[in-house]
């Protein structure tokens, strides 16, 4: 005969033993929802452990909604529901339970719908974290290709001009950047050289500034007189619609003859380039207009002058001259002040020379805009 004692012992064995099985449902759900990374197989885990431990119709997630078994249409009625959360408590997402018939839910299902509503919030957490880090490596990734790919649009060996030297110096802000650099050969010796710099930094600005070297390369090619091929490529960019005039540029053109030894520029409303005289007399490139993309119809004027032994010419973005050392801006008489003591007789070095005493002024100040240059010298022969 069994006693009342060993009646309740009975009882109380039976409920540690249904406890230990559930802790080990338990502990194998966990495992198995935590087995993988990807967000669709976590939602699925998670929902076929639902339907399939607990003999439920069906099982679904509402964010992203994902379904599994038989549900009822929405608005879900007769549902239960339990909210996932993510480590830090904030509601990531929601389990909805259809039962068999819609009847309540056991204290043993809702304790284990409860539990494994835990698990899974961190589970959905760490996959969207996952997902997240896959989707900034590609545009990581992307934004490397478009670096290296801007930087070889970069003029990479400088033409051989008897008696001449000239050099270009490029560094983006960010991975990409809007300034351009360019110089085109034509088949008389003729050299067409432009520094330009697209409004606005970043990617926006590196397409329009890829767009607006092939236009200008197309151009000269085509043995486009220069204040032509200037009006022509504001003609062109404002015809792109109001978010290419949005990113306007600002460029400076140079013509070099090597066998006249004449320059002709136009500045179509960019930074004023420098020309130093072998007297160290200087003269300012100013702008002529407006820049290019703003108004569709500008008439853009060259400046014809000649260019003696021993005379140097720079152009640059005004990512040199707004460099910061605090509230102090580096700006244009000192950039000229340093272009005029710079005694290298070679272009590459003088530009270098440039870009140290930037670095000084700054100290460790950040880069906040693209910088580019680019040198000329007739030799003393």
């Amino acid at each position: 005969m069994v006693t009342p004692l060993q009646s309740a012992h009975a009882v109380e064995t039976l409920e540690l033993q249904q406890e230990i099985v559930r802790l080990q449902a338990l502990l194998e759900t966990s495992r198995q929802v935590h087995s993988t990374i990807r967000l669709d197989e976590v939602l699925s885990t998670v929902l076929s452990i639902v339907v399939r431990e607990l003999e439920m119709p069906g099982a679904l997630i509402t964010d992203p909604l994902t379904t599994y078994g038989e549900m009822p249409a929405l608005p879900w009625e007769g549902c239960f529901r339990f909210p996932l959360h993510d480590k830090d408590g904030r509601h990531v997402t929601e389990l909805v339970v259809s039962t068999p018939g819609g009847r309540p839910l056991t204290i043993y299902e809702e304790d284990f719908l409860e539990r494994i509503a835990l698990q899974a919030g961190v589970a959905v957490e760490n996959a969207r974290y996952y997902e997240r880090s896959l989707q900034w490596a590609r545009v990581q990734q992307d934004l490397h290709a478009a670096r290296a790919i801007q930087r070889s649009l970069v003029p990479q060996q400088m033409p051989e001009i008897q008696g001449y030297s000239v050099a270009v110096r490029y560094s983006a802000c960010y991975e990409v950047g809007g300034d351009c650099v360019d110089i085109f050969s034509l088949p008389d010796g003729v050299q067409v050289m432009a520094v330009a710099d697209v409004a606005g930094k970043g990617l926006a600005s590196a397409i329009v500034s890829t767009a607006f070297r092939a236009a200008f390369r197309a151009s000269v090619a085509a043995g486009t007189p220069l204040s032509e091929l200037v009006s022509r490529l504001n003609r062109l960019h404002c015809g792109e619609g109001d978010e290419a005039r949005n990113r306007y540029v600002t460029a400076i053109f140079l013509k070099l003859d090597p066998n006249t030894h004449r320059l002709e520029v136009v500045n179509a409303g960019h930074n004023p380039g420098f020309l130093v005289r072998p007297d160290r007399s200087t003269h300012e490139l100013k702008a002529s207009a407006t820049p290019i993309g703003i108004l569709p119809i500008v008439e853009y004027h060259s400046e014809t002058l000649d260019f003696p032994p021993g005379s140097r010419l720079l152009f640059y973005t005004d990512g040199l001259t707004e460099v910061f050392r605090g509230d102090e801006e580096f700006g244009t008489e000192r950039l000229l002040s340093a272009f005029l003591e710079c005694n290298s007789p070679e272009c590459t070095a003088i530009l270098e020379t440039l870009w140290q005493e930037l670095r000084r002024f700054s100290g460790s100040e950040s880069q906040e805009d693209d910088m580019t240059a680019l040198a000329l010298m007739r030799m003393n022969t």
